[in-house]
């Protein structure tokens, strides 16, 4: 797609950084973590700086990783892709000892979902191209992981593209990445006439729609979608649903099941996380896995010393379950507690790069890992993103209101406005301060008159400051009544940058974007998303 994309005008960029501190919308946690606070460090083996890459790639040469399984598991996946010549180097790269991963992962949201499913994408590669560039004797590689085993059909229904929210309407149940897509024929109907006939909307809409209509299973469409919008830059998108890697798991899993260890090792992490003040993230359960079948993935529980699957009429034996596990791997499906476990024991991993979430619950698993003897890779925050278009820099500017202003609650916001535009005083506590004043040297006077009148002087205060706080309150809408437009303009702005009060990144689809600045948009991001740097990156369009 990409090659043959239509040209449109080459767009410029400016960015600039603020930091979390100033961004409510960002978890105490997160910016724990980013501010390396000392009440975290425990919770995690390296510390995210690039420097200590070469430690990591230390601990992780030992790991006994089947590299020949690997590379050949994704050959065979990319058999229905056009594989570039960039990404096929790196799968063969794979085969090499002194070859590592740096990964991000996702679950296959509706087409990609919220803007931060790109973002992330983007720092990984950014990640793997600076790593490539400084370290000597290795060599990294960019991974996409899809989390199409995930059944939370739900959290992956829906997409904003222009404010306007798509709903994937589906009845069937099971893995996401299992589903049907000829259930997605309406909203992708919904979705061509969304993006209108320019032509670089109608490029990417054609690229979404052989996804997903050339593609019989959702998990499949999404890897073909990722792999057109990524593939020159050599990512790999891996399904780790695949038979054969659930294979190389069975050690681990047997261990999951009867041994049952991780649900200890969570929660004693889980405690001492909230001893130092910070809340639990995930649940571990007994047993972290699922059964999958067809349409339905459900949780494996230990009762009356059977296993049995929740929802469904399938009980086993402990001799019969571990026959299952070496019969049908493919079967047991890790939950989020033991997922990335599962991905650490099959990648020659290095990094996870993930959103504040994600990075909350790996801090959850170090000594799980310990236990499983499996190396704890270091953990990445990705970048966070805020795109301004030019009309709405220029609002801004024409209002006088920077970006920190609208980070501020609304009430806050609107006052500080006002300040900036108000051609009168509308506030009068220069004169409720004179009043009390006042009041004070009368009750001084009358105390030693009669003090018994001290109680009137002090009500007939009350009721002065009173009446001139509701002139202020009206003086204060009069003024806000002649700024009307000017706010209603500013609100208008904050919807769009803050949908919901909430950050850009987790509302929009990448469409939004995409449509405005073609190939210029994915190729900003990827040379600039460093996730080592720190901050909402605020991207303008000059």
């Amino acid at each position: 797609m990409m090659d043959t994309a239509p040209k449109i005008k080459k767009v410029t960029f400016e960015k600039s950084f603020i930091d979390y501190s100033q961004i409510s919308q960002i978890s105490a946690r997160d910016k724990a973590y980013v501010d390396e606070e000392p009440a975290l460090r425990e919770f995690y083996k390296y510390q995210p700086d690039f420097a200590n890459f070469k430690d990591v790639i230390q601990d992780k040469k030992n790991a006994n990783i089947n590299r020949k399984l690997l590379a050949s598991v994704l050959l065979e996946q990319y058999q229905t892709f056009n594989i570039s010549a960039k990404t096929k180097i790196n799968i063969d790269k794979l085969l090499e000892q002194n070859t590592y991963s740096v990964i991000t992962a996702h679950q296959p949201s509706l087409f990609t979902g919220p803007s931060y499913f790109i973002y992330k994408i983007c720092s990984v590669i950014n990640l793997s191209q600076r790593l490539n560039s400084d370290l000597s004797n290795n060599y990294v590689v960019p991974v996409f992981i899809t989390g199409g085993e995930d059944h939370d059909f739900e959290e992956i229904s829906t997409a904003q593209v222009f404010g306007k929210k798509l709903v994937w309407e589906n009845s069937t149940g099971g893995s996401v990445g299992k589903l049907n897509n000829d259930s997605l024929g309406p909203v992708l109907e919904e979705l061509k006439e969304l993006l209108g006939d320019r032509p670089i909307a109608q490029d990417i809409y054609s690229t979404i729609h052989t996804a997903f209509t050339k593609h019989r299973s959702y998990g499949q469409g999404m890897r073909y979608l990722v792999n057109e919008l990524f593939g020159s830059y050599g990512l790999i998108v891996l399904d780790m649903s695949d038979k054969r890697l659930k294979e190389a798991f069975i050690p681990i899993i047997e261990k999951e099941i009867f041994e049952r260890k991780s649900v200890d090792f969570v929660q004693e992490t889980v405690a001492r996380l909230e001893k130092a003040g910070f809340s639990n993230q995930a649940y571990p359960r007994e047993i972290n896995l699922f059964y999958l079948g067809d349409g339905y993935r459900e949780r494996i529980v230990f009762e009356d010393s059977i296993y049995k699957v929740n929802n469904q009429n399938i009980s086993f034996t402990e001799d019969e379950i571990r026959e299952e596990i070496h019969k049908s791997p493919e079967r047991f499906s890790p939950n989020v507690v033991l997922r990335p476990v599962y991905q650490e024991y099959i990648m020659p991993n290095l990094a996870y790069v993930g959103g504040g979430g994600e990075l909350a619950y790996w801090m959850e698993r170090q000594s799980q890992f310990e236990y499983y003897g499996i190396n704890f890779p270091m953990l990445i925050r990705r970048n966070s993103v805020l795109i301004i278009d030019k009309g709405n820099q220029k609002k801004l500017n024409k209002l006088s209101i920077s970006l920190e202003n609208l980070l501020e609650e609304e009430h806050i916001m609107v006052a500080a406005f006002l300040k900036k535009h108000s051609e009168n005083e509308f506030t009068l506590e220069t004169q409720k301060e004179a009043i009390s004043t006042t009041y004070d040297e009368i009750v001084s006077a009358v105390e030693k008159v009669d003090k018994s009148l001290v109680a009137t002087v002090k009500a007939e205060r009350a009721k002065h400051i009173k009446s001139l706080e509701n002139l202020e309150g009206r003086l204060k809408k009069a003024e806000k009544n002649k700024h009307d437009t000017g706010i209603s303009q500013l609100k208008s702005i904050k919807a769009k940058l803050f949908p919901a009060n909430n950050l850009q990144e987790r509302k929009e689809n990448f469409l939004t974007f995409y449509t405005r600045y073609g190939q210029s948009y994915i190729e900003y991001l990827v040379e600039h998303l460093d996730p080592f740097q720190k901050g909402l990156m605020v991207i303008k369009e000059e």
